[in-house]
C-alpha cells in the first residue's frame, strides 16, 4: 500500500483529495496547522477507509517538521495555501506561507528518499491573476490555455499574487534540478464550487457561492463583478480531486501544468443556478481543459453540477 501526503488535506479541496486517495486505496497522511482543533479535521475520521489515514501537526514554514512529514511517503500532494478574500498583513499571512513553503517544501522532498511524485495544487492565478478578470491582452470570446502568455500584475489580489510567484518558484527549481529522482506535476484550478465535506464554515469557496446565491458584494471588488455580470469560470471540486489523483499516479507528466476548469457562466446565471433557476445566458468556454482531457483523461462535470448540489 502506497503511501501519500496531502499537506493542507483538511481543506475544502484538501478534504476531497484525501477521501480520493483513500477511496483508491493509499495510505494517507494529512497536515494540519492544529491539532488541538479537531473541529478542522474531525470530518475525516469518517470517510470510508479512515483506518488508512493518519492525521499530522504541520507548519509548512518550520523546515524541521517537514522532513518527517514526507518521511516514507511515495506521493505528496502539496495543496497548503488557504484562499482569503480579506487579508490585513500579505506578508505574513500569504506570502510567507505560500512562498517560503513552497522553497521550504521543495528544499525537503529533495532530501527525502522514496518520493517518486509532487504535485503543487496551485491556482488559475498562476496564470492570470486578474481572475475572474481576463488578463490583459484578453478580449471576451478568447480562449485561455496552458499555451498563452502567463499574465501578473501588482494590483491583483495578494493570494493571486502570491499563488503566481509561488508557481515560478516551482518551475525555476525545475530548471535549476533537470536530473531530480521525481516528478513534480502542477494543477491550476478556476473557481472551485460544490459542497464541503466538513460542516466548517471558513472555506472560501462556500462564502463566494453564498455571496453570489445571495448577491452580496463584500467589497468594491466584488460588487463590479454584479455591475458588469462577468464570465465566472468554474470547476466540481470533486473533478479538481481527480484531476489531482491522475496527476499524481500517471508517469510521463513532468514539469507539466494543467488548467482545470469546466465552464464559465455569467454572475447573474451562478446567482439563478444557485437559487434553482434556470440560467438565461447559458455557458461559456474561457478556461481551455483539452490539455487536462488529453493528458489526464479527464472528463469535467457540466458547471451547474456543483453550482445545484450547493444550492440543495
Amino acid at each position: 500500500m502506497k503511501k501519500v501526503g496531502i499537506i493542507g488535506g483538511a481543506g475544502f479541496i484538501g478534504s476531497y483529495n484525501t477521501k480520493k486517495f483513500l477511496e483508491e486505496g493509499y495510505q494517507v497522511k494529512v497536515s494540519v496547522t492544529d491539532l488541538s482543533k479537531p473541529e478542522k479535521y474531525e470530518h475525516l475520521l469518517q470517510l470510508p477507509h479512515a483506518e488508512n489515514l493518519e492525521i499530522v501537526e504541520l507548519d509548512v514554514t518550520n523546515t524541521g517538521q517537514l522532513g518527517p512529514f514526507l518521511q516514507g511517503c511515495q506521493i505528496v500532494i502539496h495543496g497548503g495555501t488557504p484562499f482569503q478574500l480579506d487579508v490585513q498583513d500579505p506578508q505574513s499571512e500569504l506570502f510567507d506561507p505560500t512562498i517560503k513553503g513552497t522553497e521550504n517544501f521543495l528544499a525537503a522532498v529533495q532530501q527525502t528518499p522514496g518520493i517518486e511524485k509532487v504535485v503543487f495544487i496551485a491556482s488559475v492565478a498562476a496564470h492570470n491573476t486578474n481572475f475572474p478578470l481576463l488578463p490583459d491582452g484578453k478580449n471576451e470570446g478568447d480562449v485561455i490555455s496552458e499555451e498563452d502568455t502567463l499574465f501578473m500584475s501588482e494590483e491583483g489580489h495578494p493570494y493571486a499574487q502570491a499563488k503566481f510567484i509561488a508557481n515560478q518558484t516551482v518551475e525555476k527549481f525545475i530548471r535549476e534540478n533537470p536530473d531530480l529522482s521525481f516528478e513534480i506535476v502542477t494543477v491550476c484550478p478556476v473557481g472551485v464550487m460544490g459542497n464541503a465535506l466538513s460542516a466548517r464554515q471558513d472555506s472560501t469557496s462556500m462564502g463566494i457561492q453564498f455571496l453570489f446565491k445571495n448577491k452580496i458584494a463584500p467589497n468594491p471588488f466584488f460588487q463590479m463583478f454584479y455591475d458588469n455580470d462577468i464570465y465566472f469560470a468554474l470547476v466540481d471540486v470533486a473533478d479538481v480531486a481527480e484531476g489531482v489523483y491522475k496527476a499524481a499516479i500517471l508517469n510521463g507528466l513532468h514539469g507539466k501544468k494543467y488548467l482545470l476548469s469546466s465552464e464559465s457562466y455569467r454572475v447573474s446565471d451562478i446567482h439563478r443556478i444557485l437559487n434553482d433557476q434556470e440560467p438565461v445566458i447559458g455557458p461559456a468556454i474561457v478556461y481551455s481543459n483539452a490539455l487536462a482531457k488529453q493528458d489526464l483523461g479527464m472528463e469535467f462535470k457540466p458547471a451547474s453540477v456543483p453550482l445545484h448540489e450547493f444550492a440543495g
